[in-house]
């Protein structure tokens, strides 16, 4: 018997032109999405991919487009921190699902060290991906004006405090931290204390300088203790706090994560939550509704930072203009903590 071309070797564009009864240049632009084709001559390529089962050779078509079709997600983190909070898997997760809508791949990068700075830098420079999202920065890090000057687009996760203008995709940090400052004010609370976020990230400035304002407006002293994002860092912040004032009556932390640790702190304190302390945090991930009262919350739509994220850099990859600057909404959360 005879082989077939499908025998032979795998489905190339050449079989599905073929079979569809259009030139390999049509059949590629079809394939590629790159042009406008007629809707028969659509239907017929797409029949023949079908019939065919053919899958595209990525390799050759990166030669041709210059595109590898993937994306770096760099984050300058320990991968202790990356893997043990809710913010970076749900991050994650809403950058993966919508480079799968568009059949193209997420590569996370951890920069927690010089070496790894340089590394991610030269693997940007050599080509490997088309993009890169650069998410939790600290301070002045080089690592935005090494990645630019690589030529490879890139977009921030939050309005860059160092380094060169770049676009970025952000929420609304200063709106959610006074929705929940306002929110311990209406419920009758008078010595409201905040766990901070770090004074080298954006997030972590932007909650403080609106609790700080909040503070002012109400004539109450501000009653700070910075925190690290972590359990443990709001332990340590919240115990800090009940020394300088043991009558504080409300706490509002910078990331649910700290407000965990407070929570435990204040438990072994002997306060009560929401009798004596009322306790909020910010993010709304899976330890917020977790824990014990379970807390009240800012919601930041972290699923669709990663999708807004991707979207930016992609535009950007393909030579279109991109937004300088996306704010998302946030909003409060009702629970048992406030």
């Amino acid at each position: 018997m005879e082989l077939t071309a499908l025998d032979r070797h795998r489905p190339t564009l050449e079989d599905v032109a073929e079979l569809a009864g259009v030139s390999r240049a049509t059949a590629s632009r079809v394939v590629s999405g790159s042009h406008p084709v007629s809707e028969r001559r659509r239907s017929a390529v797409m029949r023949a991919v079908a019939d065919l089962q053919y899958v595209p050779n990525q390799a050759a078509r990166s030669l041709v487009t210059h595109r590898t079709g993937c994306y770096a997600l760099v984050l300058p983190e320990g991968m202790s921190r990356v893997f043990s909070e809710g913010f970076f898997p749900t991050l994650i997760r809403g950058a993966t699902e919508e480079l799968e809508a568009s059949d193209e791949q997420l590569v996370i990068l951890l920069a927690g060290s010089a070496a790894g700075r340089r590394r991610i830098e030269q693997y940007a420079r050599a080509g490997h991906v088309d993009g890169v999202v650069l998410a939790s920065l600290h301070g002045p890090d080089p690592l935005p004006e090494f990645l630019a000057r690589t030529g490879v687009p890139v977009v921030c996760s939050e309005r860059p405090v160092h380094g060169p203008e770049l676009p970025y995709v952000a929420v609304d940090n200063a709106g959610g931290a006074t929705s929940a400052v306002r929110y311990l004010r209406a419920l009758g609370r008078t010595r409201i204390a905040t766990v901070a976020g770090p004074s080298d990230m954006p997030a972590g400035i932007e909650r403080l300088a609106a609790y700080r304002r909040e503070a002012a407006r109400a004539r109450c002293r501000p009653l700070v203790a910075e925190g690290d994002f972590t359990v443990e860092g709001g332990r340590a912040a919240m115990a800090r706090l009940l020394k300088e004032e043991p009558r504080i009556d409300a706490v509002f932390a910078a990331s649910d994560q700290m407000a965990v640790g407070a929570l435990d702190t204040l438990r072994r304190a002997g306060r009560r939550v929401p009798e004596d302390v009322a306790v909020v945090g910010f993010d709304d991930v899976d330890c917020a509704r977790q824990c014990d009262p379970p807390l009240t919350t800012v919601r930041q739509p972290i699923d669709e930072l990663g999708r807004q994220l991707i979207r930016s850099v992609q535009r950007l990859a393909a030579g279109e203009p991109a937004a300088p600057a996306l704010v998302l909404p946030t909003g409060l959360v009702v629970r048992g903590s406030a």
